[in-house]
Order: structure tokens, then C-alpha cells, then sequence
């Protein structure tokens, strides 16, 4: 099945942030909390929801608590689609 990758992923929450201060997906943002890129909890649920619909899955509720970074989420998306 088809990973998640980070440009799929920034690009998701660039969109759900509606472009505002769009982040670039580039390596070093993996590991930079949602937060200091900008993306609010209202983003994240949009993108989580997004995700879920996208790829048919199901990610646990607490996913916007426990995923902090980009790679934490990636990781969740990941394992779920393999």
C-alpha cells in the first residue's frame, strides 16, 4: 500500500491551514513540533480527518496529542498502512 510521505503531508497541512505561512517540505521540519510551524489543533484535526478519508484508515483519537512532529504522525499513518 501507498506511505505517506512528508511532501503529501506538509502539502495536507498547508492546504488545511488554508496557506497561511506555508512550511516547505523539506528534512529538517520532521522533527519540529506542529506548533512552531505554525499549524494549530483546528489544522491538525482537519488534516487528520483528511488523512483518514484519503488513505481509508483509522487513526486513534488521541492521534493530535501523540503525534507532535511530522514524523511522529507519519509514523502513525505509516504503520497503519502497511
Amino acid at each position: 500500500m501507498e506511505k505517506l510521505t512528508l511532501d503529501a503531508l506538509i502539502e495536507l497541512l498547508n492546504e488545511c491551514n488554508d496557506f497561511e505561512d506555508p512550511v516547505e517540505p523539506t528534512p529538517d521540519v520532521l522533527d519540529v513540533a506542529f506548533d512552531a510551524l505554525g499549524y494549530d489543533s483546528l489544522t491538525l484535526l482537519n488534516a487528520v480527518s483528511q488523512l483518514e478519508r484519503r488513505y481509508g484508515i483509522e487513526l486513534p483519537a488521541s492521534v493530535t496529542s501523540d503525534a507532535k512532529t511530522p514524523r511522529e504522525l507519519l509514523a502513525l499513518v505509516d504503520a497503519l498502512l502497511a
